[in-house]
């Protein structure tokens, strides 16, 4: 059996840390836009480095932002109880409230992005001052230990870095098992011998309080993201548009050329010592500049579109050489392009901008891969969310809720309709299947939920009034005598 002292937990989880670190930074210069440099010759240049840098086209951060932006959690409805209690409304469930305490409305987002970008990225949940809130926490930083690594959402390990090494500054983690958390201190990742963890205190769940948000996980337990797969197109894209900045600066303009015609040499002026001077009024000859290799140097020569060129010598001949093209690197860039966006099942209007002339339907079928990969990422992270929950719930002292594993994250329909497609189509749902109505309020484009709560509240005061109204008619006896058309006044 493996040694689960919070001594050797910490050693393996900063060694995970150690062996990920070149993997994850490579990944984060990807999405930061600090690519490797495209091949050039061993003797380029400064210019030649400058087209280099200028040649990158980051193209990362749009392939995170486009799924990221599409997952939104809007709701939380709870399901049955263990205890066999009824199910509670989404505003009032322990679940949502640490939701909103939690300032996730905004700080989700963060957790997807990391998750996307790097393959996995973690939620800890935990109590505070402020009651029990939960954060997110960068795959850069945090590491957890699973039995079965492909299948298990709660990890018996997990361990997050507060602050790195500097100089004589000790490092500072926080480790976590399934009861306890420790205090962790060490000089490097790797230093196994200066890895030193304090005594532990209860944190207050039954379970480890870190929750793995992973974009894909194999049955292997590996996890991979959007951006480490795209590099390689990533890069065959970046060397493409230095080829084409190449050709642009050296071949796509014509070249000028005079033959049978020595250039004009740059002279200096000599005293009549034969010394260098640069009053006019003491030369009294001249002679070529020379180089430090003691040849002539050239004249710069001012020519444009405004001047004309001649020469005494009928031997003399002008032309010029015609412009390189660059049509075939461009229909390459695009190709490239258009090979990311197919791999990374991101439309290709979202890559290129290209969206003139295109049906909706057209539109519709660009859209229905990337629907699919957003529809996946739902049902993983959304599994995710329902273990933060509960783990809340526990935290809390809700025994009920955090048993609730029939409880279901609601995810906000970012889908681009009309409002009166929407209302129409809900309609017909209403009126042909005879789905209740208030059971669609929540497909209603753009509903948050407080305008969902709002409405429920609403219908129910109207229902309290009609039903007062209905009662007061009941218990009112019929005189037979009809009201006068004031409204206080009765007819004798």
């Amino acid at each position: 059996m493996a040694d689960t002292s919070p001594a050797s937990l910490a050693k393996e989880l900063l060694a995970i840390l150690d062996r990920d670190e070149g993997r994850l930074e490579r990944i984060d210069r990807y999405i930061n836009g600090k690519h490797d440099d495209p091949y050039m010759p061993p003797q380029a240049d400064d210019e030649y480095k400058l087209l280099a840098k200028r040649a990158v086209s980051n193209w990362m951060p749009l392939l995170i932002g486009t799924p990221a932006q599409a997952l939104y959690v809007d709701g939380f409805r709870p399901g049955t109880a263990a205890a066999g209690l009824p199910q509670a409304s989404s505003s009032t469930s322990p679940q949502w409230e640490h939701w909103q305490r939690s300032r996730m409305d905004a700080r989700q987002a963060a957790v997807y992005r990391g998750a996307l970008g790097f393959g996995h990225s973690f939620v800890l949940t935990e109590k505070t001052k402020r009651g029990v809130m939960s954060k997110g926490l960068s795959a850069k930083r945090t590491a957890a230990l699973f039995e079965d690594p492909a299948n298990d959402e709660t990890p018996y390990a997990a361990i997050t870095v507060t602050s790195w090494p500097k100089g004589e500054t000790l490092g500072k983690a926080r480790l976590f098992d399934g009861k306890r958390e420790y205090a962790v201190t060490f000089k490097a990742k790797g230093d196994a011998e200066s890895i030193r963890v304090g005594g532990g205190k209860l944190h207050g769940a039954t379970e480890c309080p870190i929750t793995r948000f992973a974009a894909s996980v194999d049955l292997e337990g590996r996890t991979v993201g959007v951006v480490e797969p795209m590099i390689a197109l990533q890069n065959r894209i970046n060397q493409t548009i230095f080829d084409l900045l190449v050709s642009q600066t050296y071949t796509s303009h014509e070249v000028r050329y005079v033959t049978g015609m020595a250039p004009p040499l740059q002279m200096e002026m000599l005293d009549e010592n034969g010394q260098v001077t640069t009053d006019p009024a003491l030369a009294v000859d001249s002679r070529p500049k020379l180089d430090g290799a003691g040849n002539p140097i050239p004249a710069n020569i001012n020519h444009n579109a405004r001047r004309f060129l001649f020469a005494e010598d009928p031997d003399v001949k002008f032309g010029s050489l015609p412009a390189g093209p660059i049509g075939s690197l461009i229909d390459s860039v695009d190709m490239s392009i258009r090979h990311l966006a197919a791999i990374s099942q991101t439309p290709p209007h979202h890559l290129l901008g290209q969206i003139a002339n295109l049906s909706a339907e057209a539109l519709l079928a660009a859209e229905t891969a990337l629907s699919r990969k957003i529809a996946e990422f739902q049902s993983i992270f959304g599994e995710a969310w329902e273990r933060v929950f509960r783990l809340a719930a526990e935290l809390e002292g809700d025994t009920g809720a955090a048993d609730d594993f029939a409880g279901e994250v609601q995810w906000r329909d970012m889908e681009s309709r009309s409002l009166a497609q929407a209302a129409d189509a809900l309609g017909k749902l209403a009126d042909q299947l005879g789905i209740p109505k208030r059971g669609l309020w929540k497909r209603v484009p753009g509903v948050t939920q407080t305008e969902y709560e709002d409405w429920e509240q609403m219908a129910e005061d109207d229902d309290s009034v009609g039903q007062l109204a209905s009662a007061l008619t009941r218990a009112t006896p019929d005189t037979g005598i009809p009201a006068s058309p004031d409204s206080e006044v009765v007819a004798a």
